[in-house]
């Protein structure tokens, strides 16, 4: 009886110091989370909806690129005897560039022109006896397949001697320079590199709700950043058919650039738009804007309170948007401080 009040009063000095323990852990632990006080006021950054006419001029920045560009090759294997060109040179198409050495193979074309010579003597030769009766036939046709056999070996020959003279397969600029005189040549082994920069493609990406104010070979009004004297057109020639990883669409232009060569490969240009709106609409900074792509929303600030407001976007212009419900003019939207703010907060207005 007596081991059996002992392990009662055990059992229950465990589970006190168990409750005891999960009980300061709790504690413990509810005082380590933080906990959110609702009723803070939140500082913010706000502004106030006016009408206002859209810009006249917006634009898209984009890259000019060069219309065509390629690392040229040797089409057969042997040492640079000369580079006709250097780094910066402006060539045209079938002008020669590298010479390799062919002098072997000039060696090999005079050995079989000497062949020919030969042969063509035993053709005649053969011809007279055969029509005598004097041999048989069958040596005449030895001759005559001999010779067109060295006849194609000299047609081969002369084609490898040409190939040696390595040529601009374009008119261009020689834009590097990737091998040295005395090097070995061979099929693939880059040699140079030849740009074409008379016809440039100058690419913009376009958000997928502004795609359609860009229209196949419609022409638009270009601007390059180094050169803002100049005043350039572009034909489209491409709108993208798959979005790139930020949701953009490329558009492609043909920009003429034969007029000294001025604007490079790599350089950042504009695609100019005008906006054919003339009445006032409700525009506002598209960072405002919070919710979903299907359900657009602002925050309004009503009497010291944050209210979540549906809107519909109607379109946009680079960073802007443009609302055509939802929001009346004089009304007063956050504009920045959007950390841990929710509907119906108390905020403040930072000036």
């Amino acid at each position: 009886m007596k081991k059996t009040i002992i392990y009662i009063v055990a059992a229950l000095a465990l589970t006190v110091i168990v409750v005891f323990k999960l009980k300061n852990n709790k504690e413990t632990t509810e005082n380590r989370v933080y906990q959110y006080n609702k009723e803070q006021i939140i500082s913010i950054q706000a502004d106030s909806v006016k009408l206002k006419y859209p810009e006249n001029e917006y634009s898209y920045s984009g890259t000019f690129e060069p219309n065509k560009e390629t690392k040229i090759s040797a089409e057969i294997q042997g040492k640079i005897n000369s580079i006709l060109v250097d780094v910066g040179s402006i060539v045209k198409k079938g002008q020669s560039l590298i010479q390799l050495d062919n002098s072997l193979l000039k060696l090999q074309l005079q050995t079989v022109e000497i062949q020919i010579e030969g042969l063509e003597a035993d053709v005649k030769r053969y011809t007279v006896l055969a029509q005598a009766d004097a041999i048989q036939g069958v040596q005449l046709e030895k001759a005559v397949l001999g010779l067109k056999s060295a006849k194609v070996q000299k047609a081969t020959l002369i084609e490898q001697i040409n190939k040696t003279t390595v040529t601009a397969p374009f008119d261009g600029i020689v834009t590097a320079k990737l091998n040295e005189e005395g090097a070995f040549a061979a099929p693939g082994v880059p040699l140079l590199q030849i740009t074409d920069i008379s016809l440039l493609k100058f690419t913009v990406n376009v958000p997928e709700n502004e795609l359609n104010q860009f229209i196949i070979n419609k022409i638009y009004s270009i601007t390059v950043d180094a050169f803002p004297e100049i005043s350039l057109t572009g034909k489209i020639t491409m709108t993208g058919s798959k979005a790139n990883a930020s949701n953009s669409f490329p558009v492609q232009f043909f920009v003429d650039n034969t007029k000294d060569l001025k604007i490079k490969s790599g350089m950042f240009g504009k695609v100019n738009l005008k906006n054919e709106n003339k009445e006032k609409q409700i525009i506002i900074s598209a960072s405002a804007i919070v919710g979903t792509t299907i359900q657009p929303q602002v925050y309004l600030v009503k009497e010291g309170k944050a209210v979540l407001q549906n809107i519909t976007v109607s379109g946009r212009i680079q960073n802007k948007a443009i609302i055509s419900s939802g929001l009346n003019e004089g009304d007063v939207i956050v504009t920045n401080g959007f950390v841990n703010l929710f509907d119906g907060a108390n905020v403040s207005i930072k000036n």
